[in-house]
This record gives C-alpha cells, structure tokens and sequence, in this order.
C-alpha cells in the first residue's frame, strides 16, 4: 500500500482490510480467559449452595437471596463500568474486575453467617460485572467487522466452559476438600491472570483512535498488527465520531433507540432463564432425590451446551442472519425447558435435556453478545453492552428469586422450571417484533463487509 493510500485510512479502516494476526488472536485469548475466570465464579455459589447451606445452618429455600446478591452487583457494575470505560478507557476495568472478584471470593471461604454471605456474594457480583461487557467492546475493536460475529460468539464460550469447569471441579471437589476448595480455586487464578493482563492486555486501539489519546500509543499498537505500517513512517489520524454527553443518551440517538428497547427485552428474558436454570437446578435434582454432584454434573451440561452453541453461534448468524437464528432458538428452548420441566427419571435422559437447552439458551446468549457489539459504535460500545447486560442482569436477578419464592409457595421442581417457558417465548415475540415498521434493529442490521 502506498503512502498516500496509508494517509486516506482510519485506524478502523486499518483493521478491517487485513486478516486477523497474532497480536489481535492474542488479544481476544487474553478477553477469552477473563470470561472463563467470570463464568467459573460467577457460577460457583449454585454449586456449593446446598453444601454452604448446612455449613451455615440455612435453608437452602432460603438461598434466592444470596442468588441475586451477586446478580445485584453484576447489574450495578455493568451500567456503571461501561460509561466508565467509554470516557477512561477498557483496560484497567477489566483488570480491577478480575481482582476484585478474586479477591472476595477467596474472603467467602471464611463466611460464617447468611449475612456475612450475602454480603460478599454481592461485592463479589460488583467484581464479575465491569468485566464482560470491557472484555468484549476491548475485543470486538481488534478484529474486522465482518468476523465480529464469530469472535464474539467465540469469546462467550468462556462464560459456559467457566461453568463447565466449576460443576466437574465442584462434583470432585466438594466430597473430598469441601466447598471451600473449590472457592481458594476461583480466587487464586484470576490473581495470577491479572498480573498477565497487567502485562499482556493492550487498551483498545479504536478507543484510543476515537477519543484522540495518546497517539504514540495507537502508533504502537498499529505496528504490532500492521507492520508495513511502522514502515511508512506515518502517523494514524482517526477521523472516527466521538460523541460529547451522557453515553447513555446515544443509545436511543441516531435511530437506535427502537433496536435498543428491542435487543434489552431478550437479553432480559434470555438471561433470566440462564440464572434461574443455573442457580436452581441443583437443588431442585437434590429435592427429587438425586445427590448433589449429579445436580452438579446436569448444571455441567446445561453449560456445555451453552460452549457448543457459541461455537456455531457466529457462524449460523453469518449464514442465516440473526433474525432467524435468534428467533429458532428461542422457539426450541421453549421446548425443551418444557421438557425439562417434567424431571426424567432417567439420568442420562436429563442430561441430554439439560444439553440441548443450554445449546439453546446460552447459544442465543452469545449471539446477543455479538448483536450489542456490532450496533454501537466506538464511542458507545462499551455502554451499550454494558447497559443491555445490566437490563439482562435485572432478569437473572429476577429468576433467582421467582425460584424462591415458587419454592417456598409449595411449587413441585417440575412446575418451578415449567415457568421458565414464559420467559422464552417472550423473547421470542420479541424479535418477532422487530420486523415491525422496516425499522432498523439489531436483528436486521448486517456488519458491513469492507471492499478490497
């Protein structure tokens, strides 16, 4: 490329006309880690509640609570970081997350009280929630638009391989060391993984580009994944929108506001199933009978299900568009968490269930990852995400505590989950809707495919 073609690009423009090199593939592993680490504690309480729960003399009914603690503290930093990282930058939020919540969840070890529980499962949650919605908005700005879905939806899997991770581990551990075991676990590598973010884990670059920060850094970071670039001797000049105010405010600017409203309603009803399937199903397996590693184990496929659904997530979108895909897997997970709600007698039956409703629910999860992350712009994106994972969290509070409260309320396990299906097919209708009026939604905006 020559000189002047050099002067006439973005640092986005950049990016999208090269293929993905090793520093970009580096960056999004780094992203990828931190969500296992996130999906791993963030899923360690449903695990080790019942065995919490006599330890501390509670009813394990009594838990909802505890559930939307942490959930609590996932919604307020996940509204709150966002605008944070969309005005100081995305790489010290995701550091400061990763420690905070390995840090309180190695203080958990020594809880003595319901109380003193909840309260840590709350400051924990403030941890886990500034750092999905930096995590992706970091990644999403080192790759090209047009492989934005697949990155993303690959990204998430670390969420349900966390959760994979944790119920195996939990279902050895537990037996043998205690359920405090599996806590020093999830506290001790997210300290040794912040230390390599510290060294490793670049800011955005777009960000930097957009918000005008730091040229010799952006100059930096451009040699790294243009190296032609450093021999052009030139100097990037964004010319990338910046918008001034409140970043909440933009996302209702510019057309967006009909596809944001409709983008929150299933990230709401989508995110409540995963926490009210998560954090009850255990206990509720306990209650028909079955032991607690196999509740654990079954919780473990709801999770892998979820891995191998963002696996073909991205995929799947790119090849069918988002409207259909997201609006299919809703519909059969209505299904199959009706099914789910009749407990099957059989062990592997269930676990076959548990399966294809994570491959369902979790897989449509990271295809709403990767909506949120291509309709916002830069200056935005952060928020954006931020704020559709916050209204998502307010429905995995939400879940939790319906458990609850059906529960003690005399609800057999199989009419608890049966209410799960409501939630679905509102997310369903949801997307049903946004093909209403031609207006523009998260569903039927493409990425754009840059020329060569």
């Amino acid at each position: 490329m020559t000189t002047t073609e050099w002067q006439s690009l973005t640092v986005g423009e950049i990016i999208e006309q090269r293929s993905l090199g090793g520093y970009q593939i580096w960056t999004v592993v780094l992203c990828g880690l931190v969500l296992v680490l996130d999906g791993f504690d963030s899923q360690t309480i449903n695990f080790i509640a019942p065995s919490i729960a006599d330890s501390i003399h509670a009813p394990v009914k009594n838990f909802g609570p505890i559930f939307s603690a942490g959930l609590f503290g996932l919604m307020i930093a996940a509204m709150t970081t966002g605008p944070i990282a969309d005005r100081w930058g995305r790489k010290w939020p995701v550091i400061f997350s990763t420690l905070s919540f390995a840090v309180f969840s190695l203080i958990t070890v020594h809880v003595t009280s319901f109380r003193e529980l909840l309260i840590l499962r709350f400051l924990t949650g403030l941890g886990l929630g500034g750092a999905m919605p930096n995590v992706v908005a970091l990644a999403s700005e080192f790759v090209p638009r047009r492989i934005l879905p697949h990155v993303v939806t690959l990204l998430f899997i670390g969420m349900p391989l966390g959760g994979v991770t944790c119920g195996l581990l939990s279902a050895a551990m537990i037996p043998r060391w205690g359920w405090q075991s599996v806590l020093y676990l999830g506290g001790t590598i997210p300290l040794v993984i912040a230390i390599l973010l510290i060294a490793g884990l670049p800011e955005s670059i777009q960000f930097l580009a957009v918000r005008g920060k730091s040229p010799q850094a952006v100059v930096r970071i451009l040699t790294r994944i243009a190296p032609e670039f450093a021999a052009s001797n030139l100097r990037a000049t964004p010319r990338d929108t910046q918008h001034e105010g409140v970043p909440v405010i933009h996302l209702f600017t510019e057309g967006r506001a009909f596809g944001t409203i409709l983008l929150w309603v299933p990230y709401f009803m989508n995110l409540l199933m995963i926490y009210f399937i998560g954090s009850w199903l255990p206990a509720l397996l306990r209650q028909t009978g079955m032991s607690t590693s196999a509740g654990a184990t079954a919780t473990a496929f709801f999770s892998f299900g979820g891995v191998c659904g963002c696996l073909f997530e991205g995929w799947l979108i790119k090849r069918r568009g988002a409207y259909l895909v997201l609006l299919a897997e809703f519909g059969v997970a209505t299904l199959f968490v009706a099914a789910l709600s009749k407990i099957p007698s059989s062990f592997p039956l269930m676990l076959a269930v548990t399966f294809i409703s994570g491959l369902m629910i979790i897989g449509a999860q990271g295809g709403l990852n990767a909506l949120a992350a291509n309709f916002y712009p830069t200056a935005v994106r952060s928020t954006g995400i931020g704020w559709a994972l916050g209204v998502g969290r307010i429905g995995s509070i939400v879940g939790p505590l319906l458990g609850g409260v059906f529960l003690k309320r005399g609800w057999t396990p199989g009419q608890i989950l049966m209410s799960g299906t409501v939630a679905a097919a509102c997310a369903f209708v949801a997307i049903l809707l946004s093909r209403i009026g031609g207006r523009t939604s998260a569903y039927t905006s493409a990425p754009p495919v840059p020329s060569h």
